[in-house]
């Protein structure tokens, strides 16, 4: 994209090499989550870096999005990690990406496209996500049975958890229940190749959950799981969001700004117009809420944050046209994290970089 506007995304993409590095467990293979764009960092360019560093395989959430990264010039395997949807199988398969298989009608229509495929699948169990796979777990030996008599081979056996973040317990049940269900299928003949279940939380927490893979998402992109959640790592944010002062103006105290003027100043301010708004992705429950960074102070985002452009209540920084502004990332001893601004809007640091539109370039450095 040509960039004219002073608003870009500059992902460091040394970042994501030392990353993945940090997290690939001894023993086990790396699947990078690159779905979404890679969280809004590039998808191809991420997935790059990924397998320089170390990892094998590739996730990706849509046939698009594995379609992209074959487009890019990407060989490595890439597991789809939600089923097939109608009509997709043909272009799946001759991309050569792997399918997830967890319901009976996904089963069909796979088999229907499969004659003389040498195939292997990744079966999917739920096991208290809720969200897709075989479910209940007990019935998943029996969901395996079909599959081989529809001819179509088992490479992976893999669930998700629901908090491993947050919640130690669950996170055992649900692995418990999991490696039940492997222990029933080897002992019904099975034997799947790859067993996987850690997200970005369970590779960091939960080494008993690394298996012959993990799935780490977020994590890669230096952004914890959590708050807190592997900061004994050493992660490195690779994205940072910036852009430039266009406009200033020093307003008296009382004056308004914005659209409802819903933020009143309580002394004389400096006011900085910086074009980037909601329909670049930045959040507008952020409206008064979120500090951004000028001149290596933090600066308080004035009002309404409107389609385009935002205001910034800069107090007594003698800020200028042109000076750069960060809305996640670093300035001198100042950081605005994408936590950070995520607690702003009341969401979480994965919607922060997902939703950073496509109008705003992507810059890789590294």
């Amino acid at each position: 994209m040509t960039r004219l506007r002073p608003t870009w995304v500059r992902v460091d993409l040394n970042a994501i090499r030392h990353n993945v590095r940090a997290l690939k467990p001894q023993g086990a293979e790396l699947m990078a989550v690159v779905k979404a764009n890679a969280y809004g960092h590039g998808d191809v360019q991420v997935a790059r870096a990924a397998l320089e560093a170390g990892a094998t395989w590739l996730g990706v959430a849509l046939v698009e999005e594995g379609l992209r990264l074959r487009d890019g010039g990407i060989e490595a395997p890439i597991l789809v990690l939600s089923e097939l949807p109608p009509g997709s199988e043909q272009a799946a398969l001759d991309a050569e990406l792997i399918p997830s298989l967890y319901t009976d009608e996904g089963l069909t229509r796979l088999a229907a496209v499969t004659a003389g495929r040498d195939l292997g699948v990744h079966v999917k169990v739920d096991t208290g996500m809720h969200r897709a796979g075989v479910y209940p777990a007990e019935a998943a030996v029996a969901f395996l049975e079909r599959v081989a008599r529809s001819g179509i081979g088992l490479d992976g056996l893999w669930t998700h958890f629901a908090s491993s973040a947050e919640d130690e317990q669950t996170t055992r049940r649900q692995l418990d229940a999991f490696l039940s269900v492997v222990e029933d299928a080897r002992a019904s003949g099975f034997a799947p190749r790859l067993l996987h279940a850690a997200n970005s939380g369970a590779t960091i927490l939960h080494p008993q959950s690394h298996l012959d893979l993990v799935r780490p998402g977020i994590a890669i992109y230096g952004i914890e799981p959590e708050p807190g959640v592997g900061a004994d790592l050493g992660l490195l944010p690779a994205l940072s969001w910036r852009s430039a002062v266009t406009m200033t103006r020093r307003l008296p105290a009382g004056e308004c700004v914005s659209y409802g003027h819903r933020y009143r100043l309580e002394r004389d301010a400096n006011v900085a117009t910086v074009p980037v708004g909601y329909a670049d992705g930045y959040p507008r429950a952020a409206s008064s809420r979120a500090d951004v960074l000028i001149q290596g102070a933090r600066c308080r985002v004035a009002g309404s944050v409107t389609m385009d452009q935002l205001i910034v209540d800069c107090e007594d920084v003698d800020v200028a046209a042109g000076d750069d502004v960060v809305l996640v990332g670093h300035q001198g001893a100042g950081s605005v994290s994408a936590w950070d601004l995520a607690a702003s809007a009341d969401t979480i640091g994965y919607e922060i970089v997902t939703r950073i539109g496509e109008r705003v370039p992507r810059e890789h450095v590294g």
